[in-house]
């Protein structure tokens, strides 16, 4: 046997399969890349009052929470693929020794197709996260966060931009239909937005149908089967005009069909603000923004006597990031249903540089439909709220975000809330440490 020979074949097959495999990752790098990155959030609360007002025989809450993401994508020129896996959970909500825990799921999971030139097609579970958040918004400022399970089509071109999809939901995979009742979810959804600028000017439309499952029950309360109530969400949810240093905006919805009780859904949401931002020193990033502006969701008075349903629902918008960040209305299906607010604003936030910024919002509540008590009107004041914001950037992975919120509730107030003995003091802080690299929004929950 020539070993010689023998040796120089293996060293050529071993050379080959070497560059077999170069050729291989200079393919890979070429074509497609493979990123792995994540994000923490921890959010400590002080609780006296924060989404229900707190009576004088109850103590105020302290707490701490985090969310915890690991996110893997990998992009090929023909495909485009996303898993966000978290863990959310407040500390010690479970044993130090322990074997599993509820805590732990995937947050967003999807493939997105290359199409064509302009077209592609996004499928799986994906975050739908529009316009101001105020109807569609990935949730981001709660630790859980909001994905849906949907069929998203794109079409996009320079500042034109179509989404079209649909989604339908079961519990579970079974062999024969079974009634839906996953609760504040659709059923079934379909949805249509288009978007475009023009000079100065831009604005969007969106079209979203929203099909709720009704349930039917047998004598032992037992759901036997299903009714689908559609209502439809129509709205123009941004329109924007900037010239220099001034900005005008607002937006407006309207909601017809059926709500889930059989009812006839009549329903607006409008807004409008104005806003003026100056620059105090441009190379360090110092500038004042202030902003004016009024919102009216409408609601159904309690002394309404027909079929129709008047309160209008912002169903999977971020809501905490428009009326009061102390979450009194229409956060995890607050207020919904109800006599509707006027939301009264002024914004103002202080950059002092591009690592620093401070920000105080003042909103003045009040009803946007008749409040009786025993057949009495009372007034339609419900309150006035503050909220302190601050927003520090330690370095280019870590920031720091910090509040305190106070509201001064009217007696209306009070007797929306059921509150009979209600403390004077009513306010929340907390204090938000978030690491977030490679992400544009470095802090969450604010809108200006």
């Amino acid at each position: 046997m020539n070993t010689r020979g023998h040796r120089r074949q293996v060293k050529c097959n071993d050379l080959l399969l070497l560059t077999a495999i170069g050729l291989c990752a200079i393919s890979f790098s070429t074509h497609a890349q493979f990123t792995v990155g994540g994000q923490l959030m921890l959010r400590s609360e002080y609780r006296n009052g924060y989404g229900k007002l707190i009576q004088k025989d109850q103590q105020p809450a302290f707490l701490i929470g985090q969310r915890a993401r690991i996110q893997t994508q990998y992009e090929h020129e023909k495909v485009n693929f996303f898993v966000s896996i978290q863990d959310v959970r407040t500390w010690g909500s479970t044993p130090q020794v322990k074997s599993s825990d509820g805590y732990f799921s995937i947050h967003e999971a999807w493939g997105e197709l290359v199409l064509g030139k302009n077209w592609k097609a996004k499928l799986g579970r994906q975050e739908l996260n529009y316009d101001n958040v105020r109807f569609l918004g990935n949730l981001d400022w709660a630790l859980q966060a909001r994905a849906h399970d949907f069929a998203l089509v794109k079409y996009e071109q320079d500042l034109m931009k179509v989404h079209f999809g649909a989604g339908y939901n079961q519990v579970n995979e079974t062999l024969v239909n079974q009634p839906y009742t996953m609760t504040n979810q659709y059923k079934t959804a379909q949805m249509l937005r288009v978007e475009n600028q023009w000079g100065n000017m831009e604005a969007s439309f969106l079209f979203w149908n929203n099909g709720m499952a009704q349930l039917i029950y047998d004598t032992l309360g037992k759901p036997v089967d299903e009714t689908i109530r559609y209502s439809q969400t129509l709205g123009l949810p941004t329109l924007r005009y900037k010239s220099g240093n001034f900005t005008l905006s607002g937006f407006y919805y309207l909601q017809v069909g059926r709500d889930i009780t059989t009812k006839s859904l009549r329903a607006h949401n409008v807004s409008a603000q104005a806003s003026y931002t100056r620059i105090l020193i441009e190379e360090k990033g110092r500038k004042i923004q202030s902003t004016v502006g009024f919102e009216l969701l409408t609601g159904t008075s309690q002394q309404a006597t027909d079929n129709i349903n008047r309160s209008y629902n912002p169903f999977y918008g971020t809501n905490h990031a428009h009326n009061g960040y102390m979450d009194f209305f229409y956060v995890g299906g607050r207020y919904v249903n109800s006599v509707g607010l006027q939301d009264f604003f002024l914004r103002l936030r202080y950059d002092v540089s591009q690592k620093l910024f401070l920000s105080l919002n003042g909103h003045h509540f009040l009803a946007a439909a008749d409040v009786v008590d025993t057949g009495d009107n009372l007034s339609s004041l419900l309150g006035t709220e503050l909220d302190f914001t601050a927003g520090w950037l330690l370095n280019d992975v870590v920031s720091l975000q910090v509040g305190y919120s106070q509201m001064w509730a009217t007696d209306t107030f009070k007797f929306l809330q059921g509150s009979v003995n209600t403390s004077a003091l009513q306010n929340w802080a907390y204090a938000a440490l978030l690491v977030r690299p490679n992400m544009k929004n470095r802090f969450v929950g604010l809108i200006f």
